[in-house]
C-alpha cells in the first residue's frame, strides 16, 4: 500500500488528460505506481496515486455492470482455479485478468457464495462485515483469497477506506495546527455541529482573512487531487452551500488540482494546493486590522 505525503502540485488540463490516458492501461497492482512514476517523474508519487485512484474509480463505475452480468462465470472459474492451485492468489489473479478491482470482485463473489450457502441474498451489513473481517467468511480458502484482494487493492475496499479516512483526519489536523501557529481563531466541524449546523466546512474563521487579495471566511480540506468531476460534485454539493451560508472561502486540495478549475475566485471560492503563506487578518468590517 502506498501512503500519501504532503505535496504542492497543480497540473494543467491538457497534462492531466495525458496522465489519465496513460492510466487506462494500468491495473491497481503494486507495480503500477512505479510504472506511473517512471513515466511522469516530475510529479510526486502522492499526486499520481491520487489521480490514479480517481481515474480507476471512474473506469470501474463505467464497467461494473458488465462484470455483474457474468458473476456466475467468474464464480465457477474461481472455484475451478482454487481447487487446482489452492495456495495461489487465484482471486487476485482473476481480478487483474478481467480488469476489475480486486476488492470489488471479492465483494461480488462473496455475495454469490453466501447466496449459494443461504439460498437468499445476504444483507449489506453481513456482506460488509465479512469483507472487513474475512475470517467471518465460512470458507477458509475464500477468506484467505478475499484478504489477499483487500491487501493488494490500492483504490477500493475496507483497508483503503480506513486509510483514506485517516489521511483526511490527518490533513484536517494539519490545517488546524497551521491556523493555531498563526493565532487565527476558528471553529471546526465539531464546534459547528454542536451549534446545530448540519452541512459545514472543516473550518469557519471567527475573524476573516485575505488570501491573495480574496476574503476567506471558511476553509475546506481535501486530502485528494481535484479533478473536474470531483470538483464539480463538491461545488454543487458542498462549496456553493458553504458560500451561501458563510460567504467566500478557500478549498485546499493537498495533492493538487487541475489549474483551470481555479476560476471561481471572483465569485468567492479560492483553490490552493497548500496552506497559504500570504495571509492578511481582517477586522469584521473587512478592513485591515
Amino acid at each position: 500500500m502506498v501512503f500519501f505525503s504532503l505535496v504542492r502540485m497543480k497540473i494543467c488540463r491538457a497534462e492531466y488528460k495525458t496522465i489519465a490516458k496513460f492510466i487506462e492501461q494500468l491495473r491497481p497492482t503494486r507495480q503500477c505506481m512505479k510504472i506511473l512514476k517512471d513515466r511522469f517523474p516530475n510529479h510526486s508519487q502522492s499526486t499520481l496515486l491520487s489521480i490514479f485512484s480517481l481515474e480507476y474509480q471512474k473506469r470501474m463505475k463505467r464497467t461494473l455492470v458488465k462484470h455483474q452480468d457474468v458473476v456466475e462465470d467468474y464464480f465457477q472459474r474461481y472455484r475451478s482455479e482454487a481447487k487446482k492451485r489452492p495456495s495461489d492468489p487465484v482471486l487476485l489473479e482473476l481480478a487483474n485478468e478481467v480488469d476489475l478491482s480486486p476488492s470489488l470482485l471479492a465483494r461480488l463473489l462473496v455475495e454469490r457464495f453466501l447466496e449459494e450457502q443461504q439460498g437468499s441474498v445476504s444483507s449489506k451489513q453481513v456482506l460488509n462485515s465479512m469483507l472487513k473481517e474475512p475470517s467471518l467468511i465460512p470458507d477458509m480458502q475464500l477468506a484467505k483469497h478475499v484478504e489477499q484482494c483487500t491487501i493488494n487493492d490500492c483504490c477500493y475496499g475496507p483497508l483503503v477506506d480506513c486509510i483514506k479516512h485517516a489521511i483526511g483526519q490527518e490533513h484536517e489536523e494539519i490545517l488546524r495546527e497551521k491556523l493555531r501557529e498563526r493565532n487565527l481563531s476558528f471553529l471546526d466541524e465539531n464546534h459547528l455541529r454542536a451549534k446545530g449546523y448540519d452541512k459545514t466546512p472543516d473550518i469557519i474563521l471567527e475573524v476573516p482573512i485575505a488570501v491573495e487579495g480574496h476574503i476567506v471566511h471558511w476553509i475546506e480540506s481535501k486530502a485528494s487531487f481535484g479533478d473536474e468531476q470531483s470538483h464539480r460534485t463538491y461545488l454543487n454539493e458542498q462549496f456553493w452551500s458553504y458560500w451561501n451560508r458563510f460567504g467566500p472561502g478557500l478549498v485546499i486540495y493537498w495533492y493538487g488540482f487541475i489549474s483551470e478549475l481555479d476560476c471561481q475566485r471572483d465569485r468567492g471560492i479560492l483553490l490552493k494546493d497548500c496552506f497559504p503563506t500570504d495571509i492578511v487578518t481582517l477586522c469584521h468590517g473587512s478592513s485591515h486590522c
